[in-house]
């Protein structure tokens, strides 16, 4: 009875710690929010994406899970959301800083935006360091309960949504940086714990 009751307890510290280990670094990443980033929900587990469909700028077809293998920030915007232009010019800023090092950012332009309404808009804020992708009838913004714009998700290296910010933020701020750097860092296998600037 004594050896039922001590492997119990064993296994059940041992669940804990695991369980307790898995969710660090999500409250460490959340522990890096701050100013407009207090929005970023991070979630304690991964959730899988679906594989609907969207549009390269190139014309072809890809899904969440198909993106590259490193930690992504994909905004779903429009051309006619006054806030999706706003912050536009920094998650550039973003992608300009973080690409080198294995970030990508997928601006998803979600309904009908023209593509010379995209082009022109790219070109007056100064948008050169990410590409557009299309989601004309906005069937992954639905499947990804996208309510309203803009809202931005990260993704893990697997395509598995990891946190989700609704509305506008300054993606190019300290704390945005600080929490790529972080995602980035576990992505690498980094040992060191994450701390705050």
């Amino acid at each position: 009875m004594l050896k039922t009751s001590l492997t119990a307890t064993l296994y059940t510290a041992l669940s804990l710690s695991a369980i307790a280990a898995q969710g660090a670094d999500a409250v460490d990443v959340a522990a890096l929010r701050a100013d407009s980033m207090k929005k970023l929900v991070v979630h304690a587990e991964p959730k899988d994406t679906p594989s609907t469909p969207f549009m390269l700028q190139n014309g072809e077809e890809m899904t969440l899970a198909g993106l590259s293998d490193n930690i992504k920030v994909v905004n779903f915007w429009a051309t006619w959301c006054a806030p999706c232009r706003k912050e536009m010019p920094a998650l550039d800023a973003l992608a300009k800083e973080f690409a080198p090092m294995g970030l990508s950012v997928v601006p998803i332009a979600t309904g009908h935006n023209p593509i010379p309404a995209i082009e022109r808009f790219f070109g007056d804020a100064g948008i050169e360091s990410i590409d557009y992708a299309l989601d004309p009838k906005s069937k992954l913004a639905r499947d990804m309960s996208v309510l309203g714009l803009p809202v931005t998700v990260i993704l893990d290296e697997q395509g598995r949504e990891i946190a989700r910010l609704t509305g506008d933020a300054d993606w190019h701020s300290q704390s945005a940086r600080d929490i790529v750097s972080a995602l980035l860092g576990q992505s690498a296998g980094r040992e060191e714990p994450m701390t705050q600037n």
